[in-house]
């Protein structure tokens, strides 16, 4: 199956892919917000780190594959390797999470974070967050993601946050060494059910080697990547694995989550307000960054919005076909993960109307079912009255990523120092 994303241009793509890197991110600030208002601050941290350690493995791995820099042997990458998926990773967006890149050897490297995105939404909750999200958090889920290049990666600490003095800056340094002495991390157990799941093994169209442009990460380690160099069929595979990254992260979050409910309707109301802040917050970027606020005509403005945004994406794992102000959903590879599109439909409608008003609040969706199981339509509409911003995506806002605007930077290569 063709790629949603085909029908954007490259230089569209080059400015999408961060965008949904950065929507990934946005992902917990919209779940943990729930989770700690269901269960408490430790629960929730719990939940962070069975989330991450139970879909970045999976993730990295297909990137790896996906943009042609795996280890010739499986589990036995460099430090290289694992610095290119973090460039990657939805768990470290461009900038937002400004990672930077020391190579000593293919065996110890090391990072720094000029600006933490992250640590800038927590600090103004207090020490005790903070050392949650850089300790409890940062230590088992950087191994876990270091997992699928090397199992002997060691990820750890030459400084980090509670920031002292308060200033500080880089904001958290650390070392990444590969040693056979060093003990394999344990994997969480969702791993394995993670594993198993349409998402992890969906199998996407290889990137067209002959298209114009860089096809690959095979070449040197880079500085910033830079997507414009990046070829359109490359982009357009890069878009479709993001956006698999966060259907695996929202799997995890799910299982995670699941351990911790008395009902299987809590879960879902949980998992909705997830899905209502992050498909708000990700449809008011996305149409901002590719121009569809500009368009004339806002019911197909919306209709592209759709066509690009995660909820819908990738088309192989989504089975959905997009018209004019209307969109068609069937039961596919993401009704049998019980992924996001599978909380949706005739019945609840919010993280839908959410996407489209992130382009107008005076935007509407309605969606009647089609007879066959899960099988609905959705057509926007446009209402006299603007509706009020819900309350779910009015958290997600707390988040410096909301508005977080991306800058032009050069690409240069890192050689070992």
């Amino acid at each position: 199956m063709t790629s949603r994303y085909d029908d954007l241009s490259r230089a569209e793509l080059a400015v999408l892919v961060p965008e949904l890197l950065l929507m990934g991110q946005l992902i917990d600030r919209s779940g943990m917000a729930w989770c700690i208002s269901a269960f408490g601050r430790e629960e929730m941290l719990q939940i962070a780190i069975e989330e991450w350690a139970t879909a970045s493995p999976i993730y990295t791995r297909r990137m790896q594959q996906a943009l042609g820099y795996a280890p010739e042997v499986a589990g036995q990458g460099d430090v290289v390797t694992i610095f290119k998926g973090l460039q990657l990773d939805i768990g470290a967006p461009p900038q937002f999470m400004d990672f930077r890149y020391t190579v000593h050897d293919p065996w110890h490297g090391e990072f720094h974070l000029d600006h933490c995105g992250a640590l800038m939404d927590v600090e103004p909750m207090g020490e005790d967050y903070v050392r949650g999200m850089c300790h409890d958090i940062e230590d088992p889920t950087f191994d876990a993601t270091a997992l699928a290049t090397n199992p002997h990666a060691q990820v750890r600490p030459i400084h980090r946050p509670p920031r002292s003095p308060a200033n500080r800056s880089p904001h958290c340094a650390w070392t990444v060494r590969i040693d056979p002495s060093y003990p394999e991390p344990e994997p969480y157990p969702a791993l394995a059910v993670n594993q198993r799941s349409r998402a992890a093994t969906l199998e996407l169209a290889p990137v067209d080697a002959t298209d114009e442009g860089q096809s690959d990460y095979a070449g040197p380690l880079l500085s910033d990547v830079d997507f414009t160099a990046f070829s359109k069929s490359a982009l357009v595979r890069i878009a479709d694995e993001v956006c698999l990254q966060m259907h695996l992260l929202d799997r995890a979050f799910a299982l995670a989550v699941a351990d911790r409910v008395e009902t299987a309707d809590e879960l879902e109301r949980i998992r909705r307000k997830q899905l209502i802040g992050v498909a708000g917050i990700g449809g008011e970027r996305l149409a901002r960054s590719l121009g569809l606020d500009r368009i004339d005509d806002p019911v197909a403005a919306a209709t592209r919005l759709l066509a690009v945004h995660p909820l819908l994406n990738p088309a192989a794992y989504v089975d959905a076909s997009v018209g004019e102000g209307t969109v068609v959903v069937r039961p596919g590879p993401a009704h049998e993960d019980a992924a996001w599109i599978s909380l949706c439909g005739p019945g609840w409608v919010d993280a839908l109307q959410a996407v489209v008003r992130g382009l107008d609040p005076h935007l509407d969706v309605e969606v009647t079912g089609l007879g066959a199981d899960e099988e609905w339509q959705l057509t926007v509409v446009r209402r006299a009255e603007a509706a009020p911003e819900a309350g779910e995506v009015a958290v997600v806002k707390f988040s410096t990523g909301a508005t977080f605007e991306f800058q032009p930077r050069r690409s240069l290569p890192i050689t070992p120092v």
